[in-house]
């Protein structure tokens, strides 16, 4: 399994690009935000990726961030959407208007992106709303992102995988995050989270 790729861009067309790690070109498809992203050719890129097999395919997928990776993995979760379709969507928006979209209902937003038409996008609100796990209640009761530190991904990822629900190491990240800092290390973080979350 290949989680990420660091080399030189070779070439980008519209829906992929080729990265040389070590003389080596890797095809990989991406958002067009992630490719408008990415910089000219010979540019030194990092890219998070994820590998899908079928019968009949084998392709890498890359991201310019852990959290685009992660709303592909949850986009590709719901029952119609392939990666064509996830990427589609993250072309279209942002992890954080996503996340802000399905915890809204927003059928709109998401419909703007290219291929998911209104009964698709009811079934991503639908499937997604407790999956997320990045939207919090704001004081004025609407939703915002949360977190947002360079480090909150990691940490909710890092949460989840001890056993925490989605909903529940946001949350706690989010506090951790109003009390140290988002600039804080991620070992902070995860640290402080897990005090929040334990309470």
């Amino acid at each position: 399994m290949i989680a990420k790729l660091t080399g030189l861009l070779d070439s980008t067309a519209h829906d992929h690009a080729v990265i040389d790690v070590g003389g080596v070109g890797y095809l990989v498809f991406a958002s067009s935000r992630t490719l408008s992203n990415l910089g000219a050719r010979g540019d030194k890129v990092v890219l998070h990726t994820e590998m899908q097999v079928s019968e009949t395919d084998m392709r890498l997928i890359g991201f310019a961030s852990a959290s685009e990776r992660d709303g592909f993995r949850l986009l590709t979760s719901v029952q119609g959407v392939g990666s064509k379709v996830a990427l589609a969507i993250l072309s279209a928006l942002t992890p954080e208007e996503l996340a802000r979209a399905v915890a809204q209902s927003d059928k709109a937003m998401i419909a703007r992106a290219q291929g998911v038409g209104p009964k698709l996008a009811v079934r991503i609100c639908n499937e997604l709303k407790d999956k997320m796990g990045v939207i919090a209640l704001g004081p004025g009761g609407l939703g915002t992102v949360t977190p947002v530190g360079n480090h909150a991904a990691d940490a909710v990822s890092a949460l989840q995988n001890l056993g925490f629900k989605p909903a529940e190491a946001a949350r706690a990240v989010a506090e951790a995050e109003g009390e140290i800092g988002d600039s804080a290390s991620l070992d902070a973080l995860v640290r402080m989270a897990l005090k929040k979350a334990a309470r």
